[in-house]
C-alpha cells in the first residue's frame, strides 16, 4: 500500500502591519489599526515589555553600524533608544526617563545598566514593569525635556541625580561628555549640538538638597569642554594628578600660513606637543590609518611632536601614559 506523502508546510509570511504604527507601538494601537492577536504574536515582532511591540530590524549590512569609528557608547545609545521607544508606547502620563537611561539617550559615556530607568514626580507612585527600574523624584530635583521624541530629565538634572550612584571620576566623565562640542564629518565644531554647559551643571548641583552633593562639588571643577571620550578624560585627570600642566583640548593644529594640519585631542601648545588617544578604529580602519600617517607627517614638518596613547597606556596596573608625556614635555622644555 502506497504511503501518502505529506506536503511540506511553507512558513506563512506575516501580513504587513500599517506603516503608521512605526517601529515601536503598543498592542492597543495595533489592534485599533486592525491587527489581530495572532499577528501581534508573529516572529517578526519583539515583545520587550508587556503591551509593547518592536519590529525586528531588517537583516542586511548596515554601513553606519559597521563603521569602525562608531563608538561602543553610540551603539549602546542606539540599543537603549530602541528599547525606550518601545516602553514609551505603554508609559502612563507623568512618567519620564531618568538616571542612566536618560544619560545614555542624551549621549553620555556611561553604561546603560540592565533595566530602563523611569521616573515620576513625588508623591505619584512609581510604575512597575518587568525590565524597568522606577524612581520617585522630588519635584525640585529635575527639569524635563523632550529628546528624540522621548520625555526625560534634562542633561544637567540627569547628571546631578546620578551622584547617588557614580564615583567622582565617573561624574567627571559623564560631565565631559555632556559639555563637549561635537564636530561634524568635516571637522567643524557644532555648538548647537552641545548637550549641556558647565554653568547648567553648576545650577543643577545647587537647585535642591541632593544625595551625593559633595561628589558633585568635587567633580564640577574637573569638568572641561573638549574631551571626546572617557579614555581622554581618564588621561587628563591622571595627568593633572601627576602634576603635569593642564593641556588644551580638541585643538586645531595649523601651520605658519594658517592651513589646517589636523585636530588633536590633547595639546601642550608652548611645547608643540600633541597627545593622541587612539581607539581601536585607528588600528582597524585602513582609511583612518592613512589619514593618521599624513597628519603626523605634516605635524613633524611643522615642528610638532606626537605622543600616541592607547587604553593600555592609560589604564591598568602598568599604566605609563603620564610618564611618557612627562618625558616628552621634559625633552621640549615643558617641565623640570
Amino acid at each position: 500500500m502506497r504511503r501518502r506523502t505529506q506536503a511540506r508546510r511553507v512558513p506563512r509570511t506575516p501580513r504587513p502591519l500599517p506603516e503608521s504604527l512605526g517601529d515601536a507601538f503598543s498592542t492597543s494601537d495595533a489592534r485599533a489599526a486592525g491587527a489581530s492577536h495572532g499577528r501581534l504574536r508573529a516572529k517578526d515582532l519583539e515583545r520587550p515589555f508587556h503591551g509593547a511591540r518592536l519590529r525586528l530590524p531588517i537583516e542586511g549590512p548596515d554601513d553606519e553600524d559597521e563603521d569602525p569609528r562608531t563608538s561602543r557608547w553610540e551603539l549602546d545609545r542606539r540599543a537603549e533608544k530602541r528599547r525606550a521607544r518601545a516602553l514609551s508606547t505603554v508609559m502612563t502620563l507623568g512618567t519620564f526617563f531618568a538616571g542612566r537611561t536618560a544619560a545614555v539617550l542624551q549621549c553620555a559615556a556611561i553604561d546603560p545598566g540592565p533595566e530602563l530607568v523611569v521616573g515620576v514626580f513625588a508623591p505619584t507612585r512609581a510604575p512597575r514593569h518587568a525590565g524597568v527600574r522606577s524612581v520617585q523624584v522630588p519635584l525640585d530635583a529635575a527639569f524635563l525635556r523632550m529628546h528624540d521624541g522621548l520625555r526625560m530629565t534634562s542633561p544637567a538634572s540627569t547628571w546631578a541625580m546620578l551622584a547617588r550612584e557614580l564615583t567622582v571620576r565617573e561624574l567627571v566623565i559623564v560631565g565631559d561628555s555632556f559639555v563637549r562640542i561635537p564636530r561634524n564629518a568635516k571637522g567643524r565644531l557644532q555648538p548647537d549640538r552641545q548637550v549641556a554647559t558647565i554653568e547648567q551643571l553648576e545650577r543643577a548641583t545647587g537647585s535642591c538638597r541632593r544625595i551625593g552633593v559633595a561628589k558633585l562639588r568635587e567633580a564640577l571643577p574637573l569638568i572641561r569642554v573638549g574631551s571626546a571620550s572617557p579614555l581622554e578624560t581618564d588621561f587628563r585627570l591622571d595627568a593633572m594628578a601627576g602634576g603635569l600642566p593642564e593641556p588644551e583640548l580638541d585643538v586645531e593644529i595649523r601651520d605658519a600660513g594658517g592651513a589646517l594640519l589636523g585636530i588633536s585631542e590633547v595639546v601642550y601648545r608652548p611645547q608643540r606637543l600633541a597627545v593622541e588617544i587612539d581607539g581601536d578604529h585607528h588600528r582597524t580602519s585602513r582609511a583612518q590609518w592613512n589619514r593618521d600617517i599624513d597628519k603626523y607627517t605634516s605635524y613633524a614638518a611643522a615642528g610638532w611632536e606626537v605622543i600616541r596613547l592607547t587604553s593600555t597606556h592609560i589604564r591598568g596596573d602598568r599604566a605609563r601614559a603620564v610618564a611618557l608625556v612627562r618625558a616628552a614635555l621634559r625633552r621640549r622644555g615643558g617641565v623640570e
